[in-house]
């Protein structure tokens, strides 16, 4: 298996709703390799969501600060402390911006055998679920920015 081609920014899948999961097979064991291999196929990369790869389906996969792993029907619960930091996209390489988001999620979900998976995290990695799971929901990281922010950003895409 290769790294495969992450989809633009610009692409109408990254605003689609994914589908949930409903099958633990093998096709879906594949979804998660083909994730995790393309995340980790450059530097900087922090996480991955399904969609990116073009696949509508709800997978995001993650590896910051030797904390990796993947999440499949990802439900986030997340903190009231709210934290400001430069996010970016893999989908929009290369282009920073100041988000708000929260400062500690937990994530609840299954593997990709379909068994109960909880992770907990905090700051850069509590980002990074956020991000992913937006994705999972056709919700792009620009979307929370504030109109003139995000126009600069569309600029620059």
């Amino acid at each position: 298996m290769t790294a495969r081609q992450i989809r633009p920014f610009t692409d109408p899948v990254l605003r689609g709703v994914a589908e949930p999961v409903t099958v633990f097979d093998r096709a879906l064991r594949d979804v998660v390799k083909a994730l995790t291999l393309t995340m980790r196929a450059g530097p900087g990369r922090a996480g991955l969501a399904a969609p990116q790869l073009g696949l509508p389906l709800r997978v995001v996969a993650f590896d910051y600060d030797g904390k990796a792993g993947h999440v499949v029907n990802p439900r986030l619960e997340l903190s009231e402390r709210r934290i400001v930091a430069d996010e970016a996209c893999l989908s929009a390489p290369g282009v920073w911006c100041p988000l708000e988001r929260s400062f500690s999620v937990v994530a609840r979900g299954r593997d990709m055998y379909g068994k109960p998976v909880t992770v907990r995290a905090i700051g850069m990695l509590a980002r990074v679920l956020q991000h992913e799971v937006d994705h999972l929901d056709g919700v792009l990281f620009s979307d929370h920015l504030a109109p003139e922010e995000r126009e600069r950003f569309l600029a620059r895409v």
